[in-house]
């Protein structure tokens, strides 16, 4: 018979309760404090559930009412340096950060409703009524709250999408030596989202500063937690990640707070993440001020439970029990609070004259302008004001030819040197003598404490990058090894990292490069060919560039990593073994953004392409002597970057036009690109726009459906010929 041994989990998994005499010994300033700011956040949200009521709050208004004792029990520990993100059910989190971060030291009585106090309650609810004067100056609404001041580092409305951020605000509070730490708030329905879990198996690998706070209210939307999970208790997450975890009732505020100061001394110690899930309830729907009951899925008996053990009346109780406070001080402070709410609602609000009797809108002059719309989707680029800028044809330096993937590593390297921000990450980067090609080989010899290889989690060191771009202290350069597999990452390269900036009011730098191969035509299938240009140019706060050159690349690079937007660098596994002229020694310059390359002139066409389709364009221009054309190298592909007066220029020279890709046709860079021609140079067209591109199918394996699928020299040899017969 075979022999069992009953395994433990290598970290604690406890449950904390409090008892009697926990309440009748906790300081008193933190149990008035608790007490204070509940009060404050409950009459915030039942002021937000009116207006909702009255029409005045557009979008959603997911209230947190029932769930303030995690929030003042988790909040009360923590410092201003210290960071916290959340879901988009937030708004208790958040207030709660920005009231630690204005008030004073905790004294024995309630808190005053200071003026920072009052500006903390006007400009959030501006926020969420999507106005001006709001944090995010009415851009994030009630889902995306941040206040980089006070630590409030972000809410997010993708539910788990936050979470692998927090990671990345964590790196770079270790990495600073501080011992500040970073706290996730996330509900149930998100433990078990891919991010999350990759980001807990992250946290713990690298032993980061980061405290995974479940809010468990019971229900994803209507779906209950058992029948979402076996394991209903979800701190059990923890022992797979090796993660000591704490489940506490979150209806009991005191038990929040012992939990978590137990658990910010494991984090501060430098003793890696922690996980604390709080059992609690939020009394209302999703979204809106009407109960789960009147949509079926709870019943009014459960909901009379557990609103008979609200947090707000137990640290009331508790408090008024202590000799603390009276009935009529906290009557009192709640009043104050509900007049200050109606005072701020009134600023913003008017009568409608159009409306019933009694109804009201927002004043036009509170709403954003509609020429903000579009602004800060990317920065200004004043940070390359200064810079150095060259081109070959010009450089005063010394050149020689250079294998293109030597000076991938070459400048990469050097950068690192000159500057400490940089931290390269992704999968086998600091292994196999420089990556999977030799790209960082040169940065595993100059920096080997900031290449680091992470595990395979696109979605979770994708994130850290962007937690560490957002947080602004370290600069990510992300590898992902072949362009498909931004896919896996999609929720963070699109959904977080390219629209951070615009949506939290355009005010943040968003440092973030992404270095990312193509490698059509080398046999590796459906699942690692693509070319992502036509994709990742649909998201507007990213900026593309493709080198087709060593010496591009420097300059490029140089740029993309002196940019404080998120840049993606393309490379073609074609180009890295090649040669082409390069500097010797002098790898600081800088290309300017939105300026193209001409690569050959003439008067008969323009061919417009980019990355190694460029060297293809001039050995098929070589095939057709008689035909003398443009060669536009694009080297910044973004809609903002692109260099419209080098384009515009030679159309209305040759009048006629070629775009050359590789890429299959579903996700082709130059759909796009063709039609905007045709909108902006309708009449200087004489013929319709010509494109070269793969076909339908994605690569295969087999190598000659592979050379099907994709375009090379013998294609555009053809489209040359076929314009020029024409």
């Amino acid at each position: 018979m075979p022999s069992h041994e009953h395994l433990t989990a290598a970290s604690p998994w406890v449950e904390l309760r409090t008892t009697d005499k926990d309440w009748d010994t906790a300081e008193p300033g933190v149990l008035m404090r608790m007490l204070g700011e509940a009060l404050w956040i409950r009459a915030f949200e039942e002021y937000v559930l009116d207006l909702a009521g009255q029409g005045l709050v557009h979008g959603p208004a997911h209230s947190s009412i029932g769930q303030e004792g995690g929030a003042v029990g988790s909040v009360m520990c923590l410092r201003s340096d210290d960071f916290v993100n959340g879901s988009h059910r937030g708004h208790h989190q958040f207030l709660a950060k920005a009231f630690g971060h204005v008030l004073p030291e905790r004294t024995d009585g309630l808190p005053a409703l200071t003026n920072d106090v009052r500006t903390v309650l006007r400009k959030t609810l501006a926020e969420i009524c999507g106005l001006a004067e709001g944090y995010c100056k009415g851009r994030g609404g009630s889902m995306h709250l941040q206040w980089r001041a006070a630590g409030a580092m972000g809410t997010n409305a993708i539910v788990g999408g936050g979470v692998p951020q927090a990671a990345g605000f964590a790196f770079n509070q270790r990495r600073a030596g501080t011992d500040a730490v970073t706290v996730t708030y996330f509900g149930d329905g998100a433990v078990n989202i891919g991010s999350v879990l990759e980001t807990l198996n992250l946290a713990a690998a690298w032993q980061l500063p980061l405290c995974f706070f479940i809010e468990n209210n019971q229900y994803a939307v209507s779906t209950p937690v058992a029948e979402a999970t076996a394991e209903p208790r979800l701190s059990a997450r923890g022992a797979a990640f090796n993660i000591p975890s704490w489940r506490v009732d979150g209806m009991d505020p005191l038990a929040v707070n012992l939990a978590m100061t137990e658990a910010l001394e494991h984090m501060r110690s430098g003793h890696g993440p922690t996980i604390i899930e709080a059992d609690l309830y939020r009394f209302f729907h999703q979204n809106g001020a009407y109960p789960g009951s009147a949509f079926g899925y709870r019943s009014k008996a459960e909901e009379k439970a557990w609103r008979d053990r609200d947090p707000v009346e137990m640290l009331r109780s508790r408090a008024v029990g202590r000799g603390l406070v009276t009935e009529d001080e906290v009557a009192r402070s709640r009043g104050a609070v509900d007049a200050v709410m109606r005072e701020l609602g009134d600023t913003f609000l008017e009568p409608d004259p159009n409306g019933k009797p009694g109804q009201r809108r927002i004043v036009a002059a509170a709403w954003p302008k509609t020429e903000f719309v579009d602004v800060g989707v990317r920065g200004d680029l004043t940070e390359l004001d200064g810079s150095r800028y060259e081109e070959e044809q010009t450089f005063s330096g010394q050149l020689t030819d250079r294998r293109f993937v030597e000076v991938i590593s070459e400048v990469l390297g050097r950068r690192m040197e000159a500057d400490e921000r940089i931290i390269v990450l992704g999968e086998d980067v600091n292994r196999l003598k420089g990556g999977t090609n030799g790209a960082t080989k040169r940065a595993v010899e100059q920096s080997p404490d900031r290449v680091l290889g992470t595990p395979i989690s696109e979605n979770a060191f994708a994130g850290l990058g962007g937690g560490m771009a957002l947080d602004g202290r370290y600069i990510p350069v992300v590898e992902f090894m072949y362009a498909d597999f931004m896919w896996v990452a999609a929720d963070q390269l699109f959904n977080q990292i390219a629209k951070a900036r615009h949506m939290f009011g355009g005010g943040s730098a968003v440092p973030f490069v992404l270095r990312s191969k193509l490698a059509a035509g080398t046999g590796y299938g459906s699942q690692h060919s693509m070319d992502p240009a036509g994709i990742l140019t649909t998201a507007p706060g990213l900026r593309v560039v493709a080198p087709s050159c060593p010496f591009d690349y420097v300059g490029l690079m140089n740029t993309a990593l002196a940019c404080e937007d998120p840049v993606v660098v393309l490379e073609h596994v074609d180009l890295y073994t090649t040669t082409g002229t390069a500097p010797v020694d002098d790898l600081d310059y800088r290309l300017p953004v939105g300026k193209a390359a001409l690569r050959r002139e003439g008067d008969d066409l323009t061919v417009i392409s980019y990355l190694s389709m460029v060297g293809h364009c001039l050995e098929a221009l070589d095939q057709v002597p008689d035909l003398q054309a443009d060669l536009i190298d694009l080297r910044w592909l973004d809609r903002a970057s692109l260099d419209w007066d080098t384009i515009g220029a030679s159309i209305k020279k040759t009048n006629r036009v070629l775009i050359v890709e590789q890429g299959a046709q579903g996700t082709s860079y130059g759909g796009w690109l063709a039609d905007e021609l045709q909108r902006r140079y309708f009449d200087w067209l004489d013929a319709p726009i010509e494109r070269v591109t793969g076909g339908e199918a994605s690569p295969s394996i087999s190598k000659v459906l592979e050379r099907a699928a994709i375009a090379r020299t013998e294609e555009i040899v053809t489209a040359l010929r076929t314009a020029n017969a024409n």
